[in-house]
């Protein structure tokens, strides 16, 4: 059977101006996941149309199947290319966050959609469509990950990726805030579950070189998987990137295995200044927590902080984008990324600000956390729009990152500061040469020397106090503000926010 597999592109990841290098870090996992699933003697290609240009016209042969992952902001493409296929007498599956959050409307498109996580329907499928008695929709309910065959990563272009050695070890998310796909996703089943610890590591002994990123929505969500996992790779000589929450670092010890094993660099979704937003949001694990305290310890163990913001919620007034943007940058946090509130649907924030009447629109495309699509309380529409392109800039200004380097007492932190910021935004237009010729996991090198230089504990612990007089009273200040609602916005940072038939969440 010949096989093809296609992650369409984003709109902006094919602009003819300059491609951001967050649409080609990461390579699309969920779909070598499900080839895995495969037989040897079937043919099977992937198409990642964020690192190469693909037109169906010029395949010649036509593929006996055709798998597509959908997410909102490319759902457009999607169902151009699904089309394309059906109309030629090609069966067309679609899975993803978008068809389990309206299967209605990926079902037109579709021969077969799937639901949730693919771990129990596609081996179903794949049984079913080998005896031509395929079902239209195929919804996840059995959640584990015993007996995953191994991931396809022979099918990957890795010269077309930053990180090519990216992994995901554990599905979904313990918590439940009101603006995440998670919950909607998952719906009837396990929502957070993870692979055996002996697993994991066997996975990650197959990758080359030094540097990991661990995609995982919560990597630190099971301590108990996550100390073993940590114990597993101490020693190792891996450094290795993560997402985490603001309540497990502040867990005790748990930070500091992971360090030892070779953590550098975390992504925390502090999503607010404004402590109103959080409780609106369900995002309990945020609430009453100490920000500062939370820079503060990665800081002293020697991890860069990436910054995740949320603009929009309901108690954000006009002030929040400079508020925010000082915050980071008196924080001494590395780099941050700025999102717009996007209420999407299966989401109980959608479901909220719907019947509200404060959708503006049902365009998919722009549904990518860099448009107002909802009308915000605390301000206009186009202050939103104005002031989040304005936070990105001013964070990024070389007035600031020189502040937020000064912050570091030595020397070498400061330089490096200033390095890992820079090279990361103000250096857009090389990042696009080395996209566009294939280049770009030639600057893995640099990332992991510039990860490899963090993990020295500072010897200062200064910030500590003035982070937490910072956060606190703007959290005071929310007191007097209308209750919010947001969301963490994963794929506008550079995280896929999942893959494929979403095996991995």
């Amino acid at each position: 059977m010949r096989v093809l597999m296609i992650l369409p592109a984003l709109t902006e990841a094919t602009s003819p101006l300059f491609r951001p290098i967050k649409y080609s870090l990461f390579p699309p996992l969920g779909l070598a996941t499900l080839a895995g699933y495969l037989p040897g003697d079937d043919e099977v290609r992937i198409v990642d149309e964020h690192v190469e240009r693909f037109d169906p016209g010029l395949l010649g042969e036509l593929p006996d199947l055709v798998v597509i992952q959908v997410y909102i902001t490319s759902a457009r493409r999607s169902y151009e290319l699904a089309d394309w296929f059906r109309a030629r007498g090609v069966f067309v599956a679609l899975g993803g966050l978008h068809v389990t959050s309206l299967p209605d409307e990926a079902a037109a498109h579709a021969d077969s959609v799937f639901l949730g996580p693919g771990e129990d329907t596609w081996p179903v499928f794949l049984a079913d469509l080998r005896r031509r008695s395929t079902l239209p929709r195929y919804t996840s309910k059995q959640r584990t990950l015993e007996g995953l065959p191994p991931i396809r990563r022979d099918l990957i272009k890795r010269h077309r990726y930053l990180v090519p050695n990216s992994i995901v070890v554990s599905r979904g998310c313990p918590h439940h805030c009101d603006f995440c796909y998670k919950d909607a996703f998952f719906e009837g089943g396990r929502s957070f579950y993870t692979q055996a610890v002996d697993d994991a590591l066997a996975e990650i002994d197959r990758l080359p070189g030094r540097h990991l990123y661990f995609l995982d929505d919560h990597l630190f969500g099971n301590r108990r998987f996550a100390t073993e996992l940590f114990a597993g790779m101490r020693g190792t000589g891996r450094v290795w990137q993560a997402a985490g929450t603001v309540d497990a670092v502040l867990r005790p010890g748990l930070l500091e295995r992971a360090v030892e094993s070779g953590l550098r660099s975390l992504f925390v979704g502090f999503e607010t200044i404004n402590a109103g937003n959080l409780a609106e949001q369900r995002k309990r694990q945020n609430v009453g927590r100490d920000y500062g305290e939370v820079v503060r310890r990665l800081r002293d163990a020697g991890v860069m902080v990436n910054a995740s913001f949320v603009f929009g919620m309901d108690s954000d007034g006009p002030d929040v984008f400079d508020r925010t943007v000082d915050w980071a940058v008196r924080q001494g946090i590395e780099t941050a990324t700025f999102h717009i509130m996007t209420p999407y649907p299966g989401t109980g924030l959608f479901r909220r600000i719907s019947s509200e009447g404060r959708i503006l629109h049902r365009d998919w495309e722009l549904y990518d956390t860099r448009h107002v699509v909802h009308e915000p309380r605390g301000m206009t529409a186009q202050q939103l729009s104005d002031g989040y392109w304005r936070a990105y800039k001013d964070f990024y200004r070389w007035g600031n990152l020189w502040r937020g380097a000064a912050v570091k007492e030595r020397l070498g932190d400061r330089m490096r500061h200033l390095a890992y910021a820079g090279g990361w935004k103000k250096f857009e237009r090389v990042w696009d040469v080395l996209i566009r010729s294939g280049q770009v996991l030639h600057a893995l090198p640099l990332l992991e020397s510039a990860l490899s230089s963090f993990g020295t504990r500072s010897s200062g612990g200064r910030m500590g106090s003035g982070l937490r007089k910072g956060a606190t009273d703007d959290r005071r200040s929310a007191g007097d503000r209308d209750h919010g609602r947001g969301r963490r916005a994963e794929l506008a940072a550079g995280r896929p926010p999942g893959a494929g038939l979403e095996p991995h969440g």
